[in-house]
């Protein structure tokens, strides 16, 4: 077998192809076009062309160059996603800002007074909020919250067909969770840069919390306007209530105003808050959150809103515990709730009769300003009103004002003199006095010959107690006043003993203390305690005084004196009928300021009227206006009380009568005014010009 196959091939010539177009050996070597080697294509050999396959040829270079431009867009997103993704701190290091500390000043009975920080508001957990609340956010702003990872393709569509359709941006296409990490981590610049790093937070947000919790956080830390950070600030600021309390309405509304606060805020624009709230409720129902009939039913309250629109004087007190309030805790580093002394009823009054008898007459009488501070015979503070309108002027005329009290300095005179032996009986001559060229007069331009010191301070007599004054020497009475609790600096001169030094309202009102609780040193104060939102206390009031400023005999004596004038001298407008109380009139040169400082046995005020500037008013004095204040304040707050004596009441203490309601007391009887002595103006004369100025110094900001 292998024999024939060689004699097979031996009887084969092996022939070479050859190219030369010649005849040769084997005949001409040709290839056929159909046996030459195919055009290689970009996937292999490319097929012999036919006419009709040019159609598909295209829409394959369509998709080759699809896919080839959409991978390098994937890379090139990818490259802008990691760019500024690079921007932003390590993933592993991310972490929810920690929000800024609240304050929730609370009055005594545990009502909000007012919240104070950055947020204007405490943090509430989802699950005290009713249902609806939450479900008011996402109906109106992420109805698809409950479904997307943080980024919603859809609401993006949607957002992006309704803004073509529409021929402006109508819709934005933000998740709450992407809103929430703009919120927490970015600016509100509308930059690329900014719109890819909140997509990316969104996704963070997304993995790290549940949706609940997001929820939660973006209701306490989303802006609503007006200075309200948070839910809980927005439905005290625009309700009066807390977040927990709202009602199907009002959940609306706050829902309805996240999307341009300055805009649709309830206390400025009621009308366009309510219409946007329908909106809400439509949305809710639509997406079967509520009911339709609940939602029928639902009411916005916004004209209630509006009604609230101006902030209580209660703010002044809140101000001021938050001055004082480091002093007791140091940094604040959580929120935290302070429980002050505040009476919500005695506070209400007071701004009641700012309202009703100060405001009806301020622009006859050229008087701009009022300041109220009550406190408690141990000092706690019940009410205070630091100028006529907190939403004009935040300057707290009840602490922080110093103007010349006038008259109403003279107790500290007398209350000298009674210690130092002299009696309410004691006589003293009322006629000019002339100390080195100062002649000051008295308020009628009028003198009484011999009177007693009772007399004297109950007509609120010059001459008398510039004579004690000099008598006494000026260094003791300022001794005296500071020992009752006046520590602005006071100027040991002539002029002292009618009020020439400036104080403050509350200065006053806590050396009037002394007289309402027998001799006792008190410090003003409003804390009482200091806790964290879960309980745990961090300050409380321990009581304590200054210790006996006064023998009790002596302000007894005093209380006697000081009585009178309410019942016959210059402060008869106060008298407040059933009820022992006893006070003090002051009005400066010009009628600049004007005072009432008084006091019962459970309450002490004081009352001040002026302008800021200094400009002298229209003959207001503090027999008129501020006594008037101070009687309907009173009256008011002792409504329903039972009356008590003031110290060293009775015989022994020799306190004068209480006038019955509708008894009337003439005034006291004084001698005939001294003839023929008519004296230049109270304050001509004077040994220097530096001493005639402390009679009209102005307390300069």
């Amino acid at each position: 077998m292998a024999k024939g196959r060689q004699s097979r091939q031996a009887g084969k010539e092996r022939r070479e192809p050859y190219f030369d177009g010649g005849s040769g050996p084997g005949g001409a070597f040709r290839v056929a076009a159909e046996d030459r080697p195919a055009r290689a294509g970009p996937y292999g050999a490319e097929p012999p062309r036919r006419r009709r396959q040019r159609g598909r040829s295209l829409i394959g270079r369509l998709a080759y160059w699809s896919a080839v431009l959409g991978l390098w867009g994937l890379v090139a997103l990818g490259g802008v996603i990691g760019y500024f993704a690079a921007k932003l701190p390590p993933i592993d290091q991310l972490a929810v800002p920690k929000r800024p500390p609240n304050v929730a000043i609370l009055a005594s009975d545990g009502t909000l007074i007012a919240n104070r920080g950055e947020t204007g508001g405490s943090q509430v957990p989802i699950g005290e909020l009713p249902a609806y609340v939450g479900k008011a956010f996402i109906a109106i702003e992420d109805k698809r919250f409950r479904e997307h990872f943080g980024i919603d393709p859809l609401g993006l569509a949607r957002a992006l067909v309704k803004n073509i359709t529409s021929g402006r941006a109508q819709q934005g296409g933000s998740t709450l969770t992407q809103q929430l990490a703009k919120n927490l981590f970015l600016t509100q610049e509308r930059t690329l840069s900014r719109k890819v790093q909140e997509a990316i937070l969104a996704l963070w947000l997304e993995r790290t919390y549940s949706k609940d919790q997001i929820l939660e956080l973006y209701m306490n830390r989303v802006y609503f306007g007006s200075g309200a950070y948070g839910i809980e600030a927005a439905a005290q600021r625009y309700f009066g209530k807390s977040a927990r309390a709202l009602s199907l309405g009002e959940a609306a509304v706050m829902a309805g105003l996240v999307q341009s606060p300055s805009r649709l805020a309830p206390n400025r624009n009621p009308e366009g808050a309510a219409e946007r709230a329908a909106l809400v409720l439509s949305e809710m129902v639509a997406q079967g959150h509520v009911k339709a009939s609940e939602a029928r039913l639902a009411k916005p309250n916004t004209l209630e809103a509006k009604r609230r629109a101006r902030p209580g004087a209660g703010n002044y007190a809140a101000d001021w515990v938050m001055d004082v309030l480091d002093d007791h805790i140091g940094a604040i580093e959580q929120d935290i709730v302070v429980r002050t002394t505040l009476d919500p009823r005695i506070q209400a009054l007071a701004e009641r009769s700012v309202a009703t008898v100060f405001d009806p007459r301020r622009a006859k009488l050229n008087a701009e300003q009022v300041a109220i501070v009550a406190m408690a015979p141990d000092g706690a503070v019940r009410a205070m009103v630091g100028g006529r309108d907190y939403g004009e002027s935040q300057f707290n005329r009840a602490v922080a004002a110093k103007r010349q009290p006038g008259s109403a300095f003279k107790p500290f005179v007398y209350l000298t003199a009674l210690e130092r032996g002299l009696t309410p009986d004691t006589l003293r001559e009322d006629s000019p006095v002339n100390i080195r060229g100062w002649r000051p007069e008295n308020y009628t331009r009028e003198y009484y010959g011999t009177v007693t010191l009772t007399q004297a301070l109950a007509m609120s007599l010059n001459t008398v107690v510039v004579r004690l004054n000099q008598e006494l020497g000026p260094r003791n009475v300022v001794r005296t006043a500071q020992r009752l609790g006046i520590h602005s600096p006071l100027k040991a001169n002539e002029s002292l003993a009618l009020g020439t030094s400036e104080v403050s309202p509350i200065e006053m009102a806590a050396a009037y203390s002394a007289f309402a609780n027998g001799g006792m040193g008190i410090i003003p104060h409003a804390i009482l305690e200091v806790k964290t939102t879960d309980g745990a206390v961090i300050y409380r009031r321990k009581p304590q005084t200054l210790g006996q400023v006064a023998d009790p005999a002596v302000i007894g004596q005093m209380n006697r004196m000081l009585r009178e004038t309410l019942l016959s001298g210059t402060g008869r407008k106060a008298e407040l009928p059933g009820i022992p109380a006893a006070g003090k009139t002051g009005t400066t040169q010009e009628h600049r300021d004007a005072w009432f400082v008084g006091y019962s046995a459970s309450l002490v005020a004081a009352i001040w009227v002026g302008n800021d500037d200094g400009e002298p008013m229209r003959k207001v004095s503090g027999s008129g206006l501020p006594a008037e204040i101070w009687a309907d304040f009173m009256k008011g707050a002792h409504q329903g009380q039972k009356p008590a004596p003031l110290p060293g009441g009775g015989e022994a203490g020799g306190l004068v009568s209480v006038l019955q309601p509708g008894e009337t007391r003439p005034p006291a009887p004084m001698p005939p005014p001294m003839a023929g002595r008519d004296n230049p103006g109270a304050w001509s004369g004077g040994p220097s010009a530096e001493e005639r100025g402390l009679l009209t110094r102005l307390f300069g900001r």
